[in-house]
């Protein structure tokens, strides 16, 4: 199945924008599979990061992890401040212990404007941004997470699959 909507630059994304392989991952930020895949996917980002453009997209499972919505919400209020990844990263690392004070705590270490971050906590358009995300997945066939699509396309496999195939193709 083919992603839906292509990758835009309302998507958070690192590495080489120009990159001719780009990778998305829909995630929840309180799913064990994702967190276990975010400590594969940090490394190669690190070994690989010039020769790949990674997106990240919410697809909180709300009903299973009561604290992946507000964590996605957490993230994209940081993310206002121009501090998604480290968010994003620290929500992964903090996720045996994930709570509305955490999550706080977390913005607080990454020294962003607490005032304005609690405003963005509340603002419409951080729902708006993780409901088009999860929208989006709906629309490209996710039903779990993680799942992770490569230059469009569906990739059927975890993270350490997506990692073996790249280094056996060694972009």
């Amino acid at each position: 199945m083919a992603l839906r909507p292509k990758v835009s630059n309302a998507d958070h994304s690192q590495g080489n924008q120009q990159a001719d392989l780009t990778i998305v991952e829909y995630g929840d930020y309180q799913c064990p599979h994702c967190a276990a895949a975010h400590g594969v996917l940090k490394p190669m980002m690190a070994e690989l990061g010039e020769q790949i453009r990674f997106v990240f997209r919410n697809f909180p499972l709300s009903e299973m992890h009561p604290y992946a919505r507000p964590a996605a919400r957490a993230a994209e209020a940081a993310s206002r401040q121009g501090k998604f990844w480290e968010m994003h990263d620290r929500i992964y690392e903090h996720q045996d212990a994930l709570s509305t004070r955490l999550l706080s705590d977390l913005a607080e270490q990454l020294g962003v404007d607490m005032e304005k971050f609690r405003s963005d906590l509340e603002d419409e358009g951080i729902e708006e941004k993780i409901d088009a995300d999860f929208e989006s997945g709906m629309m490209s066939g996710v039903n779990g997470t993680p799942t992770f699509f490569v230059n469009g396309q569906k990739f059927d496999g975890g993270a350490e699959d997506l990692v073996r195939m790249l280094n056996e193709n060694r972009i």
